[in-house]
């Protein structure tokens, strides 16, 4: 007990207190941890209960303080449900009313504050020093003098009363703060966009910068501290509806200085001229963070094509994240998005094809991409050392990666990839062999051509639209032709019908030779399917009969007037005798020869020709018969 008697002062009604209890504890058995344990808690109630507790608060702790401003039902971040707030001299902190994690922050974090009108009440927004930003939302306005007064005192910053642009206006002026974006409008602002909420932007047009917001799947980055750039998401997944993209009109040119020495003559030395739409663009990337990762590239592919989406990227490769840097797009991609990961060969034996399954998808602009399709030359080797420790390559990565690479380009990327994320290899199912021997199925989907590879537990399409069906959830599959045609005979399509009617897919133009292949592999997975093309060869075979009736009846005279749709059919024109010259070339070609003699014969002929067709048209004169 003697460090109790070091914090309380000399003859205090605490310190006589904590004698003459200590003195009642002595004769007791120390060896009773239990007992000893709950008379110093009762000690320890009795003290702070005491009429003379400040003495003791103000002793035992500097630091320490016994007032504490609380708020109900105050809003975190945009969280759905509310919780206390609590700001006290150590710094402020906010638990959920339903209970769940307590969030805290140190009073020296704190930056900044402002005040201002908000969708429950009036706000609190608070800039850290390191987190970004935060936002408590659902105060009373008459709770502004208790908390400017407490910031004041305990952390030496003054509120700023923020009044925001009322007018509606869509124009008005970009401000880049240290953790947000503010669109001003007459020097107020009309919103604000944090940096952590912005997952990529990129240029949309000549004068047009399009800025995407941050979806977070679900539990993901959790534990990240609120406001952080690591955490994006997580304020816009609170509500059921969110903003996914804005876009921003920005004309003209701006003189841009560039970052050096400062010389005495600063006022003559002129900067750069660029489009501001591309210093928006730079300085919202910078800002933001985009394509920024932490730590150095294990890896860097260049000028890979990709098919979905369409165009060639840089591939940089990360200890938890890949990066595509392309012309317009720039993404960061975590592994923990990749669900799937398939290497699939396509049937020209000269490229293959890797498909990333990603969850939640990649976004450009309103188009949705939950495949990522990479197209690789079979013969193209490469050379490749990581530029990872050897240490961190025996520990974390041992028997997952090698430190030298040098084989196809396709194997190296799939090795690390593996390596890296984690994720299994899928490849095409050896029960399947076409009837040239390839691994996929030339088909399409209404009018986009492409091929349908058959896996052990699913089928995809690739490269566009990417369909991946898992084979337990087909109901049926059913083969039938287009029409009833007999060029139709040629091709078929399969029906894929899913279960619980979730819809179905349907895969076109597929060849007739395919068939035998396709249902022994559905009879290998126990895929229930239907051939109705069987049904269809008696429609088939009558509809030829039906051709040769009609033959053999044009040939008796007896078939029917149709009109003008006889002049469409295809005739042998008996007169027409071919030359290797057209009339035109008879006309327009000085170098033309004709086969028929010279000029006056022709001449000659025609001449006799005219003649014979009069006399064939002259009518007989009647004789005149007298009465």
């Amino acid at each position: 007990m003697p460090e109790i008697y070091s914090v309380l002062p000399r003859n205090s009604p605490s310190f006589n207190f904590a004698i003459s209890f200590t003195a009642a504890l002595r004769p007791q058995p120390r060896a009773n941890a239990k007992l000893w344990k709950f008379k110093l808690q009762y000690l320890l109630y009795r003290l702070y209960s005491t009429k003379s507790a400040p003495d003791f608060y103000s002793t035992a702790s500097s630091k320490a303080s016994c007032k504490m401003e609380s708020f109900d039902n105050i809003y975190l971040d945009l969280s759905r449900q509310p919780g206390k707030c609590k700001i006290a001299e150590s710094g402020l902190g906010w638990r959920p009313a339903g209970g769940g994690d307590t969030f805290t922050l140190d009073s020296s974090n704190v930056g900044a504050a402002q005040w201002s009108r908000a969708a429950k009440g009036y706000e609190l927004k608070i800039l850290s020093r390191s987190s970004g930003v935060i936002q408590l939302d659902g105060f009373d306005q008459e709770d502004f003098d208790r908390l400017s007064k407490a910031f004041k005192i305990w952390y030496g910053i003054n509120v700023e009363n923020k009044e925001h642009a009322l007018r509606g206006w869509n124009w008005g002026k970009a401000e880049f703060t240290k953790a947000e974006l503010a669109f001003n409008v007459q020097n107020r602002p009309a919103f604000e966009i944090p940096y952590s909420e912005v997952s990529n932007t990129n240029l949309a047009g000549k004068n047009e910068v399009a800025v995407e917001f941050a979806l977070t799947a679900d539990g993901l980055n959790a534990k990240q501290p609120a406001g952080s750039t690591k955490n994006r998401g997580r304020k816009a997944a609170a509500g059921p509806d969110e903003l996914v993209e804005m876009r921003f009109y920005i004309p003209g040119t701006v003189m841009k200085k560039e970052k050096g020495a400062e010389d005495e003559n600063e006022e003559e030395e002129e900067g750069e001229e660029q489009n501001a739409a591309n210093l928006f663009y730079e300085t919202l990337m910078d800002k933001a963070e985009i394509g920024y990762v932490a730590g150095d590239t294990f890896a860097t592919f260049l000028d890979v094509l990709h098919l979905t989406p369409r165009g060639r990227f840089d591939i940089d490769m990360y200890e938890s994240s890949f990066r595509l840097r392309g012309k317009t797009y720039d993404y960061k991609i975590q592994y923990a998005s990749i669900k799937k990961f398939f290497l699939l060969p396509k049937n020209d034996d000269t490229h293959t094809l890797i498909v990333l399954g990603l969850d939640p998808p990649l976004r450009q602009g309103q188009t949705r991409y939950p495949f990522l399709v990479m197209q690789l030359k079979l013969d193209e080797e490469i050379s490749l050392e990581l530029n990872m420790t050897e240490e961190l390559l025996e520990t974390r990565y041992k028997d997952k990666l090698e430190p030298r690479y040098e084989e196809p380009i396709h194997q190296v990327i799939t090795k690390i990839f593996r390596g890296l994320s984690g994720k299994k290899v899928i490849m095409p199912s050896k029960d399947f062999v076409s009837h040239h021997g390839h691994s996929g199925v030339k088909c399409s989907i209404k009018a986009n051509e492409g091929l349908l590879y058959f896996l052990d537990k699913s089928l995809i399409f690739v490269p566009k639209p990417a369909t991946y069906v898992q084979i337990e959830n087909i109901s049926v599959i059913t083969m039938s032709r287009v029409g009833g045609a007999v060029s139709a005979s040629r091709t078929f399509d399969i029906t894929v019908t899913l279960k619980g009617g979730m819809g179905e897919h349907q895969f076109s133009n597929i060849n007739r030779e395919e068939q035998q292949p396709l249902e022994e592999f559905f009879k290998a997975k126990n895929i229930r399917f239907k051939n109705e093309m069987a049904d269809d060869a008696s429609a088939l075979i009558a509809a030829a009969l039906d051709n040769d009736d009609m033959d053999t009846s044009d040939e008796d005279g007896g078939r029917a007037d149709r009109g003008s749709a006889d002049e469409d059919e295809e005739s042998v024109d008996e007169d027409f005798e071919a030359e290797s010259e057209s009339e035109v070339a008879e006309e327009y070609d000085s170098a033309h020869e004709s086969s028929g003699g010279s000029d006056d014969e022709m001449e000659d002929a025609s001449e006799e020709e005219e003649e014979a067709s009069e006399e064939e048209e002259r009518p007989k004169k009647k004789s005149k018969v007298g009465k």
